[in-house]
């Protein structure tokens, strides 16, 4: 969920398996957003925008899922849009080395399309309240999950809940109220 805790996680993730000796490469589907006129085209402040056109999930597949499928090249691109100036990437490909764990953060993780790519997943359980409270620290949105202005983010993700249960369909399962003290639930 936004405000979660995600890339937090995911770096300290990436952090202890490389002292592991291991080789990873750290992807966001943040890197891989709509452009906003696709975003946007349900209206700015629709849920099922929110849910549905956020994310170029085929570029995200072709630049990152497929080439570290099995068989597939390690030939990679870590981004392909950059949410700020709204302005498509044309990143040069990188190579991972053989034996390279790929570490992803990003919301709607466990949708359809993208849930058998995993080979292990997380979600990080926070409640709304907490998680609208980070955001407002972070982004200057407000901290009321129940505020209109965050009628967009709260309810596509609970769209995101009632489509995909994704509390289900993660390996682990942590309570990151206190993302400093992570707690795993079921893993």
């Amino acid at each position: 969920m936004d405000g979660a805790g995600k890339t937090i996680f995911a770096d300290d993730l990436a952090a202890a398996v490389r002292a592991l000796g291991r080789p990873v490469v750290r992807v966001s589907l943040d890197d891989f957003h709509n452009v906003r006129q696709v975003r946007y085209r349900r209206g700015r402040e629709s849920p099922d925008g929110f849910w549905e056109d956020s994310y170029d999930y085929a570029r995200f597949r072709r630049d990152v899922l497929d080439p570290f499928g099995a068989g597939g090249s390690r030939r990679y691109r870590p981004a392909a849009h950059d949410v700020r100036t709204d302005a498509e990437l044309r990143v040069r490909q990188e190579s991972a080395p053989p034996g390279t764990v790929l570490v992803v953060d990003g919301l709607f993780l466990h949708r359809d399309e993208l849930v058998e790519a995993w080979d292990l997943s997380v979600f990080l359980d926070v409640p709304f309240t907490v998680t609208a409270r980070r955001m407002a620290e972070r982004d200057g949105t407000d901290p009321d999950p129940d505020h209109p202005s965050m009628r967009r983010y709260v309810e596509g993700q609970r769209i995101y809940f009632r489509s995909c249960t994704p509390h289900r369909r993660a390996t682990i399962l942590i309570d990151n109220r206190d993302h400093r003290a992570p707690r795993i639930i079921r893993g």
